[in-house]
Protein backbone atom coordinates (compact mmCIF):
# COMPACT_ATOMS: atom_id res chain seq x y z
CA UNK A 1 0.00 0.00 0.00
CA UNK A 2 1.09 3.71 -0.82
CA UNK A 3 1.82 6.41 1.60
CA UNK A 4 -1.48 8.33 -0.16
CA UNK A 5 -3.53 5.17 0.67
CA UNK A 6 -2.69 5.09 3.93
CA UNK A 7 -5.96 6.28 6.29
CA UNK A 8 -5.47 7.91 9.83
CA UNK A 9 -7.66 5.32 11.55
CA UNK A 10 -5.85 2.59 14.32
CA UNK A 11 -6.99 -0.84 13.35
CA UNK A 12 -5.85 -3.81 13.99
CA UNK A 13 -4.70 -6.69 11.05
CA UNK A 14 -4.59 -9.80 13.78
CA UNK A 15 -7.21 -11.33 16.30
CA UNK A 16 -3.81 -12.16 18.82
CA UNK A 17 -2.60 -8.36 19.33
CA UNK A 18 -2.97 -7.85 23.16
CA UNK A 19 -5.68 -4.79 24.53
CA UNK A 20 -2.69 -2.07 24.04
CA UNK A 21 -1.99 0.96 22.57
CA UNK A 22 1.85 1.97 21.55
CA UNK A 23 2.19 5.63 21.13
CA UNK A 24 5.71 6.72 19.30
CA UNK A 25 7.28 10.18 18.87
CA UNK A 26 9.48 10.94 16.25
CA UNK A 27 12.01 13.94 15.71
CA UNK A 28 15.37 14.32 14.61
CA UNK A 29 16.97 14.86 17.80
CA UNK A 30 15.44 12.13 20.22
CA UNK A 31 12.36 9.66 20.64
CA UNK A 32 9.81 8.20 23.01
CA UNK A 33 8.18 5.06 23.20
CA UNK A 34 4.60 4.40 25.68
CA UNK A 35 2.76 1.37 26.05
CA UNK A 36 -0.74 1.40 27.43
CA UNK A 37 -2.29 -1.37 29.05
CA UNK A 38 -6.02 -0.32 28.18
CA UNK A 39 -7.89 -3.15 30.35
CA UNK A 40 -6.20 -1.53 33.11
CA UNK A 41 -5.18 1.54 32.27
CA UNK A 42 -1.96 1.30 33.52
CA UNK A 43 0.96 2.57 31.17
CA UNK A 44 3.70 -0.19 31.61
CA UNK A 45 6.15 1.44 29.83
CA UNK A 46 7.45 5.15 28.68
CA UNK A 47 10.92 5.59 27.70
CA UNK A 48 12.77 8.42 26.23
CA UNK A 49 16.24 8.31 23.80
CA UNK A 50 17.54 12.00 23.31
CA UNK A 51 19.95 12.04 20.53
CA UNK A 52 23.61 13.75 20.88
CA UNK A 53 22.74 15.79 17.80
CA UNK A 54 20.36 16.00 15.35
CA UNK A 55 20.19 13.53 12.81
CA UNK A 56 18.30 13.08 9.39
CA UNK A 57 15.38 10.84 9.06
CA UNK A 58 17.18 7.89 7.27
CA UNK A 59 19.94 7.61 11.00
CA UNK A 60 16.73 8.34 12.98
CA UNK A 61 15.13 5.20 11.53
CA UNK A 62 18.37 3.44 12.21
CA UNK A 63 18.20 4.62 15.72
CA UNK A 64 14.29 3.24 16.09
CA UNK A 65 15.30 -0.36 14.42
CA UNK A 66 18.30 -0.21 17.08
CA UNK A 67 16.28 0.80 20.06
CA UNK A 68 13.42 -1.84 19.12
CA UNK A 69 15.68 -4.70 18.29
CA UNK A 70 17.16 -4.02 22.34
CA UNK A 71 13.83 -3.31 23.57
CA UNK A 72 12.27 -7.02 23.65
CA UNK A 73 8.62 -5.21 25.02
CA UNK A 74 8.86 -2.98 22.25
CA UNK A 75 8.50 -5.79 19.69
CA UNK A 76 4.99 -7.17 21.08
CA UNK A 77 1.62 -7.40 19.13
CA UNK A 78 -0.26 -4.34 20.34
CA UNK A 79 -4.23 -3.55 19.04
CA UNK A 80 -3.57 0.12 18.40
CA UNK A 81 -0.34 2.64 17.49
CA UNK A 82 -0.05 5.59 17.32
CA UNK A 83 3.07 8.25 15.71
CA UNK A 84 3.75 11.44 15.98
CA UNK A 85 6.54 13.83 14.47
CA UNK A 86 7.73 16.99 16.67
CA UNK A 87 9.04 19.24 13.84
CA UNK A 88 9.54 22.86 12.46
CA UNK A 89 7.54 21.76 9.07
CA UNK A 90 4.55 22.61 9.61
CA UNK A 91 1.82 25.86 9.16
CA UNK A 92 -1.28 26.23 10.57
CA UNK A 93 -4.48 27.35 7.64
CA UNK A 94 -7.67 28.09 8.69
CA UNK A 95 -9.94 25.05 7.67
CA UNK A 96 -12.58 27.21 5.22
CA UNK A 97 -9.37 27.86 2.93
CA UNK A 98 -7.86 24.75 2.97
CA UNK A 99 -7.78 22.83 -0.16
CA UNK A 100 -6.09 19.20 -0.25
CA UNK A 101 -4.38 19.93 -3.57
CA UNK A 102 -2.83 22.92 -2.49
CA UNK A 103 -1.21 21.82 0.57
CA UNK A 104 2.40 22.03 -0.85
CA UNK A 105 1.10 25.55 -1.69
CA UNK A 106 0.17 26.37 1.93
CA UNK A 107 3.75 25.01 3.39
CA UNK A 108 5.89 26.43 0.76
CA UNK A 109 6.24 30.20 2.44
CA UNK A 110 7.39 28.44 6.17
CA UNK A 111 9.76 25.58 5.09
CA UNK A 112 12.04 24.45 1.92
CA UNK A 113 9.96 21.37 0.40
CA UNK A 114 11.99 19.17 -1.46
CA UNK A 115 10.39 16.79 -4.63
CA UNK A 116 10.34 13.49 -2.93
CA UNK A 117 8.59 15.08 0.38
CA UNK A 118 5.05 13.78 1.71
CA UNK A 119 2.64 16.40 2.70
CA UNK A 120 0.46 15.26 5.43
CA UNK A 121 -2.45 17.70 7.20
CA UNK A 122 -4.40 17.40 10.42
CA UNK A 123 -7.55 18.40 11.11
CA UNK A 124 -7.00 20.58 14.36
CA UNK A 125 -10.70 21.29 16.26
CA UNK A 126 -13.34 22.73 13.65
CA UNK A 127 -11.52 25.88 12.65
CA UNK A 128 -8.13 24.44 11.56
CA UNK A 129 -5.61 22.45 9.74
CA UNK A 130 -1.82 21.63 10.10
CA UNK A 131 -0.38 21.43 7.08
CA UNK A 132 2.94 19.45 7.85
CA UNK A 133 6.24 17.46 6.58
CA UNK A 134 6.16 14.02 7.72
CA UNK A 135 9.24 11.69 7.52
CA UNK A 136 7.96 8.78 4.88
CA UNK A 137 10.18 6.19 5.45
CA UNK A 138 9.42 5.87 9.08
CA UNK A 139 5.68 6.04 8.36
CA UNK A 140 6.73 2.82 6.02
CA UNK A 141 8.63 1.28 8.70
CA UNK A 142 5.88 1.37 11.42
CA UNK A 143 3.46 0.51 8.50
CA UNK A 144 5.25 -2.62 7.94
CA UNK A 145 5.09 -3.29 11.53
CA UNK A 146 1.70 -2.11 12.87
CA UNK A 147 -0.33 -2.39 9.23
CA UNK A 148 -2.99 0.22 9.51
CA UNK A 149 -2.07 3.03 12.07
CA UNK A 150 -2.63 7.00 13.44
CA UNK A 151 -0.05 9.13 12.72
CA UNK A 152 -0.20 13.11 13.22
CA UNK A 153 2.09 16.08 14.07
CA UNK A 154 3.19 16.85 18.01
CA UNK A 155 1.33 20.48 17.77
CA UNK A 156 -1.95 19.06 16.18
CA UNK A 157 -2.16 16.95 19.62
CA UNK A 158 -0.50 19.93 21.72
CA UNK A 159 -3.24 22.64 20.18
CA UNK A 160 -6.31 19.99 20.75
CA UNK A 161 -5.43 18.93 23.83
CA UNK A 162 -4.70 22.31 25.43
CA UNK A 163 -8.55 23.03 24.15
CA UNK A 164 -9.96 21.15 26.00
CA UNK A 165 -8.57 22.34 29.01
CA UNK A 166 -11.33 24.86 30.77
CA UNK A 167 -10.65 28.51 30.01
CA UNK A 168 -11.01 31.64 30.44
CA UNK A 169 -11.74 35.06 29.24
CA UNK A 170 -8.00 36.53 29.94
CA UNK A 171 -5.93 34.52 27.41
CA UNK A 172 -3.39 31.90 28.79
CA UNK A 173 -0.18 31.09 27.27
CA UNK A 174 1.33 27.44 27.03
CA UNK A 175 4.62 26.86 26.73
CA UNK A 176 5.81 22.99 25.89
CA UNK A 177 9.54 22.52 25.54
CA UNK A 178 11.48 19.52 23.77
CA UNK A 179 15.08 19.33 23.95
CA UNK A 180 15.87 22.44 21.92
CA UNK A 181 12.37 24.05 21.05
CA UNK A 182 9.49 25.29 22.50
CA UNK A 183 5.78 25.88 21.15
CA UNK A 184 3.81 28.91 22.42
CA UNK A 185 0.04 28.26 22.47
CA UNK A 186 -1.97 31.21 23.48
CA UNK A 187 -6.06 30.09 24.30
CA UNK A 188 -8.43 32.93 25.34
CA UNK A 189 -12.68 31.92 25.63
CA UNK A 190 -11.52 28.18 24.28
CA UNK A 191 -10.37 29.77 21.31
CA UNK A 192 -7.27 29.01 19.60
CA UNK A 193 -5.18 32.81 19.85
CA UNK A 194 -1.38 31.88 18.47
CA UNK A 195 0.44 28.62 18.20
CA UNK A 196 4.01 28.20 16.77
CA UNK A 197 7.60 26.57 17.35
CA UNK A 198 10.55 28.06 18.27
CA UNK A 199 13.74 26.93 18.17
CA UNK A 200 16.58 27.84 21.05
CA UNK A 201 19.99 27.19 21.91
CA UNK A 202 20.48 29.74 25.01
CA UNK A 203 18.03 30.95 27.48
CA UNK A 204 17.94 34.31 25.81
CA UNK A 205 16.99 32.70 22.76
CA UNK A 206 14.08 31.28 24.89
CA UNK A 207 13.19 34.59 26.46
CA UNK A 208 13.19 36.31 23.68
CA UNK A 209 10.81 34.67 21.30
CA UNK A 210 8.65 34.53 24.24
CA UNK A 211 8.39 38.46 25.13
CA UNK A 212 8.62 39.31 21.06
CA UNK A 213 5.64 37.03 20.86
CA UNK A 214 3.84 38.79 23.92
CA UNK A 215 4.40 42.06 22.56
CA UNK A 216 3.10 41.09 19.13
CA UNK A 217 -0.13 39.69 20.92
CA UNK A 218 -0.39 42.80 22.69
CA UNK A 219 -0.56 41.11 25.69
CA UNK A 220 1.70 42.18 29.40
CA UNK A 221 4.12 39.82 30.71
CA UNK A 222 3.11 41.47 34.33
CA UNK A 223 -0.53 40.16 33.56
CA UNK A 224 -0.54 37.54 31.06
CA UNK A 225 -0.60 33.43 33.16
CA UNK A 226 2.12 31.44 31.78
CA UNK A 227 1.89 27.91 32.30
CA UNK A 228 4.44 25.12 31.54
CA UNK A 229 4.98 21.48 30.44
CA UNK A 230 6.97 19.63 28.68
CA UNK A 231 10.41 18.74 29.61
CA UNK A 232 11.31 22.37 31.41
CA UNK A 233 12.23 21.77 34.73
CA UNK A 234 12.06 24.72 38.13
CA UNK A 235 15.64 24.73 38.47
CA UNK A 236 16.63 25.24 35.00
CA UNK A 237 17.91 28.11 33.48
CA UNK A 238 14.46 28.68 30.91
CA UNK A 239 12.40 28.79 33.87
CA UNK A 240 14.53 31.24 36.22
CA UNK A 241 14.62 34.02 32.94
CA UNK A 242 10.85 33.53 32.37
CA UNK A 243 10.20 33.72 36.18
CA UNK A 244 12.31 36.95 36.36
CA UNK A 245 9.81 38.48 33.37
CA UNK A 246 6.89 36.65 33.98
CA UNK A 247 4.90 37.51 37.24
CA UNK A 248 2.17 34.79 36.89
CA UNK A 249 4.07 31.27 35.91
CA UNK A 250 3.31 27.86 36.73
CA UNK A 251 2.91 24.15 35.79
CA UNK A 252 0.51 22.15 34.29
CA UNK A 253 -1.10 20.16 36.82
CA UNK A 254 -2.32 16.62 36.05
CA UNK A 255 -3.92 15.79 32.89
CA UNK A 256 -4.18 11.75 32.62
CA UNK A 257 -5.89 9.39 34.81
CA UNK A 258 -3.46 6.31 33.66
CA UNK A 259 -1.42 4.97 36.76
CA UNK A 260 2.02 3.28 35.88
CA UNK A 261 3.75 0.05 36.42
CA UNK A 262 6.59 0.30 38.55
CA UNK A 263 9.24 0.38 35.74
CA UNK A 264 7.23 3.01 34.18
CA UNK A 265 6.93 5.82 36.55
CA UNK A 266 7.97 9.35 35.47
CA UNK A 267 10.31 10.98 36.87
CA UNK A 268 9.36 14.25 35.24
CA UNK A 269 5.67 13.68 34.58
CA UNK A 270 5.25 16.80 32.26
CA UNK A 271 8.17 15.71 30.01
CA UNK A 272 5.81 13.13 28.38
CA UNK A 273 2.97 15.25 28.14
CA UNK A 274 2.42 14.32 24.58
CA UNK A 275 3.49 11.03 24.60
CA UNK A 276 0.84 10.40 27.04
CA UNK A 277 -2.00 12.58 25.60
CA UNK A 278 -1.04 11.09 22.26
CA UNK A 279 -2.65 7.62 24.30
CA UNK A 280 -6.13 9.43 24.41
Amino acid sequence: MGLTDMVEIATTTSNIKANKKMSIQVSLDGLSFCILDKERQEIEYLKSFDFEKQLDPIKVLSRIELIIEEESILQQPVQEASLFFTNTLFTLVPSDLFDEEQAVSFLKFNTKILKTDFIAHDQVNNELVNVYIPYANIINYFFDMFGEFEYRHSLSILIDSLLKIKSSEKPIAYLHTHLHHYELVVIQNSRLIFANSFEFDTKEDFIYYLLFTLEQLELEPQEVELILLGDIKKNSEEYNIAYRYITNISFLDVFHTFSFSEEAKPKYPLADYLTIKSLS
